[in-house]
């Protein structure tokens, strides 16, 4: 079986220690590819370094809403974005490492740790421009949707109608928003935690095996709560799938690979 991890953080402060072991756990799991997500500058320039010298990983460049416009870093400080970040900048530095870029993201809107009367029409500004770029370089997109997603799907309706692939990472809408998802055409990746999520469990009953991916957010939403979570989970949250949807774990991994394949290529 071929596993993929289509949306983490291995640049992140936690795996800086030990990431050359992590990398060949994650080997042994199975998994052949792994999109680590930038956020802003700096950590893009850092997943950009990690794509060049591990073949495992592909990079997904990103410009995380609440780093957009400027906010304060979240709790546990793995952002850091100081100031709005220059979209037009970003986009050149893309730009420039093209050949390297799997895809843009993640992207998207927040409401959790932004105010949403007083940032929507800001964010929901950069998130347009942000997805026109994307369209413009013909890459896929890895989207957040916290607290946003209707906001998010509105916007993406609009803007991508079919030009480019969407992945909805730890999509949290209601089913009525899973069922429009699905409707657009568009893919939702799962978590580990699923083991433990009904609203993921929930989500994956809806969504067409057709339209789901494998993710894993790492060093979030680990399977155990409180401990490190890294993509060597991805086979737990195949299991879960399969169970889900009764089919076996070869063809539930069979499947996701054929979609990974179909959203990001086979670089």
């Amino acid at each position: 079986m071929k596993l993929v991890d289509v949306h983490c953080h291995l640049n992140h402060e936690s795996f800086k220690k030990d990431l050359p072991e992590v990398i060949e756990k994650i080997k042994k799991a199975g998994v052949v590819a792994v999109l680590v997500s930038g956020t802003n500058p700096e950590s893009n320039k850092e997943v950009l370094a990690l794509a060049k010298k591990y073949p495992l990983i592909k990079a997904s460049l990103g410009i995380y809403p609440i780093d957009a416009i400027g906010l304060a870093q979240d709790e546990d400080g793995s952002h850091g974005q100081k100031g709005p970040i220059d979209l037009d900048a970003e986009f050149a530095f893309i730009e420039e490492n093209l050949e390297y870029v799997t895809a843009i993201g993640e992207i998207g809107m927040d409401f959790h740790w932004a105010d949403k009367e007083e940032t929507h029409d800001q964010q929901a500004a950069n998130f347009r421009k942000i997805i026109r770029f994307a369209i413009k370089v013909k890459k896929p997109i890895v989207i957040h949707t916290r607290k946003a997603e209707k906001e998010c799907l509105d916007i993406l309706e609009e803007e991508v109608q079919g030009k480019i692939p969407v992945d909805l990472h730890c999509f949290g809408g209601k089913k009525s928003l899973i069922r429009r998802a699905a409707e657009l055409g568009f893919y939702c990746s799962v978590p580990p935690n699923i083991v433990r999520s009904h609203s993921f469990q929930t989500l994956v009953k809806i969504m067409p095996i057709t339209q789901l991916l494998t993710e894993t957010d790492a060093p979030y939403l680990s399977p155990v709560h409180g401990e490190r979570n890294d993509s060597s989970n991805v086979p737990l949250t195949i299991q879960k799938i399969a169970e889900i949807k009764g089919l076996s774990e070869e063809k539930v991994a069979d499947q996701i690979w054929k979609n990974y394949v179909k959203v990001f290529g086979n670089k």
